[in-house]
């Protein structure tokens, strides 16, 4: 590989100064994501801020002819090492990449650039009455081409689905630096191979997603959130399946466990029933009508379901309370030790209560302290561990807890995550959760598209 200077006085034949860093303190920034338990081996030895198409192809081609890994970034979010560049060269930065470029009220899509935020997206679209529905909970900053890197879902997965089931087409740059088109403008597209698919969770390592067609959706009238508190993890759990038997479809189905509800009305006090073993947060969306009508309907489900003091939202702000209590579990659990990590792990909704009883079982054996929360209409859950990471024991411990939950997920018929992608930090557990053949298939394909390994490095394999 070049040396540093080197790979600058390339890259400076490409771009403007003003879009490169290149100081140890500039490149000591992005060699850190949002993954609290890992740092980069080594700095990037570049940061670069491309603008358009045009110069993330000329950056690529030079990267490929001098064989320089590139690690692409939007906002650092995930908590997966998935934008650590741990073999230094090129950090690809799309924040100057962050337009919306249209939105087609007619055909309901909008075409974007990489680094536009989701929630600003998100804002726009209803603006004019249409709705993009995937709903990480970082929306406030994470971008888009994190989202389609990650296939990033969030709360309203249950009903609307994931990152993945609003992606139309894209526009990717190659390792080698040539432009791929796939998918279109249309809802149907039987044409080929399913090539969009193939990039969307792909986590930057097959190639470089530069503009991406969006499928939106009409946005519904009106919202409301209730909140049930239950006294065992087991009627919170098969409650969710009560509720879909009686034909209400909630556009969300999140849950919280004891540690959490109580860490969280510390933290951010709302209210909370601190009491309670779990609750869960249901949202419903629809016509005005609709909605009062569900409401009532799903009162009396959740009170067949053996729920207490259930509350159904009537204004914004209580609305706004009730979700802003449910995003900050991550905050809040930070408050108890000096670092949180959070993890992502799924299972079929029927092995809920297994699982979330298991975590807390393997926590509480290695003296970890947890708080769980989840997506549980889609038997997604995320236990949020309290600890410190410079102490020996505490982490040996968090590693062991870890590979038990990982075990525990994938013998009740689960796998190692749902939405957060695999990383840096799960790579050397994959072959617990994917077939043999077909790790070996997704081993191909990555060769396929980038013979000389240089995009995203060490990530997923």
């Amino acid at each position: 590989m070049l040396t540093k200077n080197k790979i600058e006085t390339g890259l400076k034949k490409l771009l403007p100064d003003s879009n490169i860093l290149s100081s140890i303190e500039e490149c000591y920034v992005y060699s850190q994501d949002g993954t609290n338990t890992g740092k980069s081996k080594k700095l990037p030895d570049i940061v670069v801020f491309p603008e358009s198409v045009e110069e993330i192809q000329k950056i690529m081609k030079f990267a490929n002819k001098h064989s320089v890994p590139v690690t692409c970034r939007g906002a650092g979010t995930n908590l997966i090492g998935a934008c650590l560049p741990n073999f230094g060269g090129i950090v690809m930065n799309f924040s100057k990449m962050n337009r919306i470029l249209d939105i087609n009220k007619t055909d309901m899509t909008a075409v974007v650039q990489p680094g536009v935020v989701v929630g600003e997206l998100q804002k726009k679209v209803e603006e004019i009455g249409l709705f993009f529905p995937p709903d990480p909970s970082n929306l406030r900053v994470s971008t888009i081409g994190g989202a389609i890197a990650q296939s990033a879902g969030g709360p309203k997965t249950f009903k609307y689905g994931t990152t993945k089931d609003y992606i139309l087409g894209l526009k990717i740059v190659l390792p080698d630096g040539s432009l791929m088109i796939t998918g279109g403008q249309t809802i149907k597209n039987a044409t080929g191979y399913p090539l969009t698919q193939l990039f969307i969770g792909s986590e930057g390592t097959l190639g470089i997603v530069v503009e991406a067609t969006l499928k939106l959706i009409p946005k519904p009238e009106a919202s409301r959130v209730m909140m049930a508190y239950f006294d065992s993890i087991e009627e919170a759990t098969l409650s969710v399946n009560n509720i879909i038997d009686s034909k209400i479809f909630p556009s969300t189905i999140d849950f919280m466990d004891n540690n959490s509800i109580n860490t969280v009305e510390k933290f951010y006090p709302a209210g909370l029933m601190t009491d309670k073993t779990a609750a869960l947060i249901i949202e419903i969306d629809g016509t005005y009508e609709s909605i009062q009508q569900d409401g009532e309907k799903l009162k009396e489900v959740l009170k067949e379901s053996n729920a207490v003091n259930i509350t159904l939202s009537n204004t914004k702000d209580e609305y706004d309370r009730i979700w802003t209590a449910r995003r900050s579990s991550f905050a809040a659990t930070a408050k108890l030790r000096p670092d949180v990590v959070t993890d992502d792990v799924i299972v079929p909704r029927s092995k809920l209560s297994q699982l979330i009883k298991g975590i807390n079982n393997i926590c509480a054996k290695y003296n970890l302290e947890t708080c769980i929360v989840g997506h549980v209409g889609d038997g997604n859950v995320h236990p949020q561990i309290a600890l410190n990471l410079d102490d020996l024991t505490e982490y040996k411990n968090y590693l062991l807890a870890k590979e038990e939950i990982y075990r525990l997920t994938i013998n009740l018929g689960g796998t190692l995550s749902a939405e957060h992608g695999i990383g840096a930090e799960k790579k050397k557990y994959i072959p617990m959760a994917v077939d043999s053949n077909a790790l070996d298939y997704m081993k191909k394909i990555k060769h396929l598209f980038d013979p000389k390994n240089i995009l995203n490095p060490g990530k997923i394999f």
